[in-house]
């Protein structure tokens, strides 16, 4: 029996005035797997998560999610189809309450996230589903307070819970605990475990005990291309990996 990809990329490939960021890249992600994507400094991993949300356009190869040609399409299908991104950058509202954060999440899956001019009164039907997420991301007693107030590693869980709001079926999580403390990267590398239970995860991240903890697969990158692919045994232990980041100023590999 095959097995079961949810997204392929078939020599992807991005160019700038000559210069090829993303060279002829295959991934094949398994459902329900947690994949990650990991490089030195310039790799080109960032500019394959743009491909893949098409916030850039392809200048060669093509996208295969669920068995479907997407690589035409614009952000907003992607999106629509389950494929939900998260951002180096915190994205979430400062001055909004925690709460109000994944309402407003809630509301963009209705179609009404810029009815803003909607009373407080008329989205109390979406409070209990705003609050199952917020339980999900172990965020309940910070519900009331301005997100301002959070701190750095609960305001990524928060983003977590925006984007569970809208039911992805495929999460692209770039550099989830960049910045983060000891104590943060395991509650975040706990909560990526629980909520990938029952959908597919691909991951940019540097913290290398982050990848052998959490993810199946890693794809590591250099000047573009796919460099090794497996296991983190297996691809920790490859000579050429081990050369690419010689010099690096990020985190050994093994």
């Amino acid at each position: 029996m095959s097995t079961d990809y949810i997204l392929e990329t078939q020599h992807l490939t991005k160019e700038f005035r000559g210069f090829t960021a993303v060279d002829g890249v295959n991934l094949k992600i398994v459902r329900g797997s947690i994949h990650a994507l990991i490089g030195p400094n310039g790799a080109g991993k960032t500019t394959v998560f743009n491909l893949l949300t098409k916030f850039l356009p392809v200048t060669a190869g093509r996208i295969i999610y669920n068995g479907r040609d997407i690589t035409a399409e614009k952000p907003a299908q992607i999106a629509r189809r389950g494929v939900i991104r998260s951002f180096q950058i915190s994205a979430v509202f400062p001055h909004l309450t925690v709460m109000e954060n994944v309402r407003v999440a809630l509301q963009r899956k209705l179609g009404t996230s810029f009815h803003f001019w909607k009373s407080d009164a008329s989205l109390t039907h979406l409070n209990d589903r705003a609050m199952q997420l917020l339980d999900e991301v172990d965020l309940t007693r910070f519900a009331d307070i301005e997100t301002v107030a959070l701190p750095y590693g609960r305001k990524r869980a928060l983003e977590i819970a925006t984007t569970l709001a809208v039911d992805p079926e495929l999460m692209l999580l770039d550099e989830p605990t960049q910045g983060m403390g000891h104590e943060d990267v395991g509650r975040v590398v706990e909560l990526i475990r629980k909520v990938s239970a029952n959908r597919s995860v691909l991951m940019v991240e540097h913290n290398m005990s982050v990848v052998a903890n959490l993810c199946d697969t890693i794809t590591v990158l250099a000047r573009g291309a796919v460099l090794a692919e497996g296991p983190y045994a297996e691809v920790s232990k490859n000579p050429q990996v081990l050369e690419a980041y010689v010099g690096s100023s990020e985190m050994e590999i093994v």
